[in-house]
């Protein structure tokens, strides 16, 4: 049930939200995001929310997006439960903060980006392996990432898709700072529950400060991802991508151009 894919468990002003599909490493299918967007928009509007908490369950945050899903016509359009869940998290009013641990890969980056606070485990292990498989990045993070970090080190991460460390992660700015595996979840909900314990309006505004030169452009730039996404979908190079992980062989670009 869609329940159960994202667990929350509501603590003195912290939603944790925790995705839970851990016989998959938590790969986000559409009942995941709709669960999602709706816990997100639950927590933007009730009161006793200050502080919102994500996390993966099993030892994993979240190992990308289910490749079944992309067979779907519907996976990227406009009303889909993805773009509704990105639509959220971008305007989320309340702070987030992200407990990393295990794998963090496509959107399990993606969506740091949109996080306030994000704490890691030393043996979390990040990439963006968009490009690996025949697509371009999402979730705005063309825009947001060369902003955090630079052109070179983004286009590193995004075009060669390697999988990266957590001190890498802190390097360039995805994560706020590392704790030993095992002791990141408490280690987060401590700082969640120090963040709730700040003047809730003056949170609010600040966040709302901290994202308002950059709101609009992250629009315009997720949704013209959103079309390249798409486009890329029906790409022969994406088609190889697929079936080369289906059938455990690595893919052969060398015949597309």
């Amino acid at each position: 049930m869609t329940e159960d894919l994202i667990r929350t468990e509501p603590e003195e002003g912290v939603l944790s939200l925790v995705m839970n599909r851990p016989d998959k490493k938590n790969a986000m299918n559409m009942a995941m995001y709709g669960a999602l967007e709706s816990a997100l928009a639950m927590a933007d509007h009730d009161d006793k929310v200050r502080v919102i908490l994500l996390s993966g369950s099993n030892g994993n945050f979240t190992s990308g997006n289910d490749l079944a899903d992309f067979l779907a016509p519907s996976f990227l359009a406009r009303e889909s439960p993805v773009m509704r869940f990105l639509g959220t998290l971008f305007q989320a009013r309340k702070p987030i903060v992200a407990a990393v641990e295990g794998m963090a890969i496509g959107v399990g980056v993606t969506m740091l980006l949109h996080c306030d606070l994000v704490y890691a485990g030393e043996g979390a292990r990040f990439q963006a392996p968009f490009v690996n498989l025949g697509l371009c990045p999402e979730a705005g993070s063309t825009l947001l990432m060369p902003r955090m970090m630079g052109h070179q080190r983004a286009a590193e991460l995004l075009l060669l898709g390697e999988p990266f460390s957590t001190s890498l992660a802190r390097e360039v700015g995805i994560v706020n700072n590392t704790f030993p595996d095992g002791t990141v979840l408490a280690s987060a909900r401590a700082k969640a529950r120090q963040l709730a314990d700040q003047p809730a309006a003056a949170v609010r505004m600040t966040k709302a400060l901290l994202k308002r030169e950059v709101g609009a452009a992250l629009l315009e730039a997720a949704l013209h991802e959103v079309d390249c996404f798409t486009e890329r979908l029906q790409s022969p190079e994406a088609q190889e991508a697929l079936e080369a992980f289906m059938q455990h062989r690595k893919p052969d670009f060398s015949r597309f151009t």
